[in-house]
């Protein structure tokens, strides 16, 4: 897992070969014209932009999540975002199989860790990283891109 500001995500790519593609993507968008949805950005990356309201930790744990084909660079661009984290091999409980056609496995584990992102900061999950993500209060308004590992 990452933790940073978009401003020092140049500092990160050379650990895949679409960062830097990817960041790029994020730096150039103006933020307050795009509506929330789901983009195709070039090999392989998908972005999903949302405004949501905050969950509780229970709420959030109920999708204790990680991914096999993908890594996720998720950024806050409004509000304060607290996730959940814990390492997939010290993840003991599944719920359910792996969902191949929607890259996801859950975990009913708890995190070793919480932390907070506020906007313009950044995490990277990468597929041994199960995260529970979008805990606070009010809204968040976030970007998760879809790196193809």
């Amino acid at each position: 897992m990452i933790l940073d500001t978009l401003n020092q995500a140049a500092t990160y790519r050379h650990l895949h070969p679409l960062f830097g593609k990817a960041f790029e993507w994020i730096a150039a968008q103006h933020w307050g014209t795009v509506a929330d949805g789901k983009m195709d950005i070039g090999d392989g990356m998908k972005a999903i932009l949302s405004t949501g309201d905050a969950k509780t930790k229970e709420q959030s744990l109920e999708k204790f999540e990680c991914h096999n084909r993908n890594i996720d660079i998720q950024v806050c661009l409004q509000g304060n975002e607290t996730m959940g984290w814990k390492p997939r091999v010290a993840c003991t409980q599944p719920k359910g199989a792996y969902n191949r056609e929607k890259d996801v496995f859950f975990f009913a584990d708890a995190p070793d860790t919480f932390f907070d992102l506020q906007a313009g900061q950044f995490a990277v999950f990468f597929p041994d990283d199960v995260h529970a993500p979008m805990i606070g209060s009010g809204k968040i308004r976030k970007l998760v891109i879809k790196v193809p590992v």
